[in-house]
């Protein structure tokens, strides 16, 4: 007997065209929600592919499902949905599809007095609006694109080398990513409104998204070192090492610890270069990089990738091969784990979903009737009033109306770096107590990516990636490894709605943390396992990294110029995992609530970044076309790029991907005989060296802010290539609330992002308080909550179990 579905029962309708709802809904559906998707005479512009040579021209969606026709991307998107033929909102009213619906997701069409209207109409009803900049704010309904969104969100602005072309991450990630927290924010807000009644308004910023996810906390960074003195500005780089040439194709690396540096000198056999100041630190490494890499490439361009990576996985040096969209689908761990499944709408090869919640591995293709009413109550679905006793007695369900979402959820979190804690921090935003677990003699690496040096006060208390994932939880540290350590972390374990961990899949057995242990002392408990590569497979026991992740799944593959490597995105990968680890985490809560039982989740960190990076293996195994990196171009958009301006290093980004955009941009830079009336996209990208030309003359004559407000008056998507610390100023961001200031009991005030969406039922910040100072609550809870002596807190702190200070 099939599992059943978590989000049975859940009745969702897709107004929405594009990637970013597309996902959305995508997430939605697999988990088991019916998903109705409205389309309109001419139907999804995606059914025509990013530069509109799929499928017929003014194809009408007539409630057909998706066919040959069809783009790849759509058909992936659409899997088990209900499509239907739609001209406009009133009639699906009329059909009464948004007055019985609990989530309808919107890409910004309808207006606000449209958005009340239909809330009054149905009250429970959650809608999740996605826009380029949010629906409030001084740039909101701006003309944009996800590539100018990259400019503005800083992610552009820090890839690259000083002094040339800053260059964007490709793939569109921006979009997916944003379809993940629209997801997230809708299933959060269904939560709460299956215990109030009441329907919530999930307001998501691509903009926020791609600022959360695209550049490694920027802001975060320059306030802290303001703090310290130095005055910080966050420019263009590229790891050294990061993708390398090998004899037969590229390799990744990903050396974040000193460790992983001397171990990488050993196996590149110059470990005369151990104590070598030049090569000590990244930055050191950037200043000497041509001297470098042609030592670090003397020995790769020798080696087989596939030796190579057997050498630094052996060393424990992060590595992988580079996927390409004809590679990946052979690669050995992908086919053990059963990574990739067929459309059923082409045969074309997908991504499965990134996550095993118990049985449930998604809802199966073959299962799906995308044309059927939706389902009648279930078995699963008439329980749910039986369910809500069971909830109303347990620790995860708000009381009334105005709570945060997840007020009542009670957290054990046991992760570390960035992607676990950027899960855990989205659950502390939205309400949840999230009790943060650190050993002392152990702590999460990100405390020593420091903006002080070594040595100084209380350094490891200075961490700008810990502090922009931490904040709003509590810390406490204890050594698991001790029986002391272990039999308190159970005890927390007995009083959590849920226990996270990102350790590689040995440490919790070797701790004895094992689901069968932890389900013992709390039936009602989920456990939710982040794993790199996953929970098996040839690959289990490797150590990744998010830069691994990238380099693996093809998502490096389109990040670079035409003519260069593959470069790595940089960001990405840890919050995306973190977005569908939390998605999963709501999914499972709502069986949670049917049951009274709780489970084990496997969320995977590379199976979310094959799922969001899935369009160029799409195109491939459906076209037999291989996508690749192309610089700053894109497939939907001509033309597209940065171009320079006057000033130094000043940079603006604009992509005209209409009709009337092209238009607009020609009555902005000069009529051009050779271009004007012509409609033609393909004519536009096979003439855009030409077209450059007339653009980069026009800018280098203007300002990058003159550049971009001419552009955006004419209607042409445009923004100034900002450096990642620079949204710590931006306005829009600042009307949002987006950066929220916290005061740190070491490092004084500063500010951090919070949530990259609104809730109408929820006013202030997101985030009111700083990471965790190092073991900073540990008598809080171990005293306060589990009823510990002062004197037996000072014997933990006396052994070394609990403590202050890193080992």
């Amino acid at each position: 007997m099939a599992p059943t579905a978590p989000l049975a029962g859940l009745s969702v309708v897709e107004l929405s065209y594009g990637v970013p709802g597309g996902y959305c809904a995508k997430l939605l559906r697999d988990a088991g929600a019916h998903v109705v998707k409205l389309e309109g005479a001419d139907g999804d512009p995606l059914r025509r592919g990013r530069d509109g040579t799929a499928g017929a021209a003014g194809r009408a969606a007539g409630g057909t499902t998706p066919g040959e026709d069809d783009s790849a991307l759509f058909r992936y998107l659409a899997v088990g949905k209900a499509v239907r033929a739609l001209d406009d909102l009133s009639a699906a009213a009329r059909d009464g599809a948004l007055r019985t619906a609990d989530l309808l997701v919107e890409d910004g069409r309808l207006a606000d007095a449209e958005i009340a209207a239909l809330r009054a109409a149905n009250p429970a009803l959650v809608v999740v609006s996605i826009t380029p900049y949010g629906r409030t704010g001084p740039h909101a309904g701006r003309p944009a694109t996800e590539f100018t969104l990259q400019a503005s969100c800083g992610s552009t602005g820090g890839r690259g080398l000083a002094g040339e072309e800053p260059l964007q991450a490709g793939g569109h990630i921006g979009e997916w990513v944003s379809g993940g927290y629209a997801a997230v924010a809708g299933l959060a807000a269904a939560h709460a409104a299956r215990r109030t009644g009441q329907g919530d308004h999930a307001d998501v910023s691509m903009l926020e998204c791609m600022a959360s996810t695209m550049q490694t906390y920027g802001s975060v960074a320059a306030s802290l070192f303001r703090a310290t003195g130095v005055d910080f500005v966050s420019g263009r780089t590229l790891e050294i090492p990061s993708i390398e040439p090998t004899a037969d194709g590229w390799v990744g690396f990903c050396l974040g610890t000193g460790q992983q540096l001397q171990d990488f000198l050993l196996m590149i056999e110059r470990p005369d270069l151990i104590d070598d100041p030049r090569y000590a630190t990244m930055g050191e490494r950037a200043r000497n990089r041509e001297e470098f890499l042609e030592i670090v490439r003397g020995w790769t361009t020798k080696q087989r990738t596939e030796d190579v990576v057997a050498l630094a996985g052996a060393l424990r040096i992060p590595v992988a091969a580079v996927g390409t969209p004809s590679t990946l689908t052979s690669v050995d761990h992908f086919v053990q784990r059963g990574v990739f499944v067929p459309n059923p709408y082409g045969g074309f090869l997908q991504p499965r979903v990134p996550y095993r919640i118990g049985e449930f591995r998604g809802v199966p293709f073959e299962a799906s009737a995308p044309d059927a009413a939706p389902p009648a109550a279930s078995e699963a679905v008439a329980s749910e009033a039986v369910a809500s006793e069971v909830v109303a007695a347990g620790s995860g369900a708000p009381a009334t109306p105005g709570d945060r979402p997840l007020a009542g959820l009670r957290v054990l979190d046991l992760t570390a770096f960035w992607a676990g804690p950027s899960a855990t921090l989205t659950l502390a935003a939205l309400g949840a107590d999230v009790i943060k677990v650190e050993a002392h003699k152990r702590a999460d690496g990100m405390r020593f990516a420091s903006a002080r040096k070594p040595g100084e006060d209380r350094w490891w208390e200075w961490g700008m990636v810990y502090f922009g994932a931490n904040p709003g939880k509590r810390g406490i540290t204890l050594d698991l490894g001790t029986p002391e350590g272990h039999d308190l972390v159970l005890r927390l374990a007995e009083t959590a709605d849920v226990v996270i961990e990102n350790f590689s899949p040995r440490v919790m057995d070797n701790l004895g943390l094992t689901w069968p242990t932890l389900q013992a002392r709390n039936e009602r408990l989920i456990l939710l396992r982040m794993p790199a590569f996953g929970l098996d497979g040839p690959w289990r026991d490797r150590t990744g990294f998010a830069q691994t992740m990238e380099q693996a799944s093809g998502m490096a593959w389109m990040t670079g110029r035409a003519d260069g490597p593959p470069l790595i995105p940089r960001g990405p990968c840890d919050p995306n995992a973190g977005t569908h680890a939390v998605f999963a985490l709501l999914a499972a809560l709502r069986e949670r609530d049917r049951t009274g039982v709780g489970t084990m989740i496997e969320s995977t960190m590379v199976e979310a970044t094959l799922n969001v990076a899935a369009e160029a293996l799409t195109t491939y195994t459906a076209e037999g076309r291989e996508v690749r990196r192309d610089g700053n171009r894109g497939a939907g958009a001509a033309p597209q790029g940065v171009y320079r301006c006057a000033g130094d290093d000043a940079w603006v980004a604009l992509a005209a991907e209409t009709v009337a955009q092209w238009a607009a941009l020609l009555g902005v830079v000069g009529p051009d005989e050779r271009w004007s009336g012509d409609e033609d996209l393909k004519t536009r990208r096979d003439a855009h060296d030409e077209i450059d030309a007339v653009v980069s003359a026009w800018c280098a004559t203007r300002g990058p802010a003159d550049a971009e407000a001419e552009l955006l008056a004419a209607g042409v998507p445009a923004a100034v290539v900002v450096p990642p610390a620079a949204i710590e100023s931006d306005p829009q961001l600042e009307h949002r609330g987006f950066l929220n200031r916290v005061v740190h009991p070491v490092a004084g005030e500063h500010r951090v992002p919070g949530l990259p969406f609104r809730l109408a039922s929820v006013s202030g910040p997101w985030v009111t308080r700083a990471a965790p100072t190092l073991g900073e609550h540990t008598a809080e809870v171990l005293c306060g909550e589990l009823g510990l002596t002062e004197d037996e807190l000072a014997n933990l702190t006396e052994k070394g179990i609990t403590g202050t200070t890193p080992g």
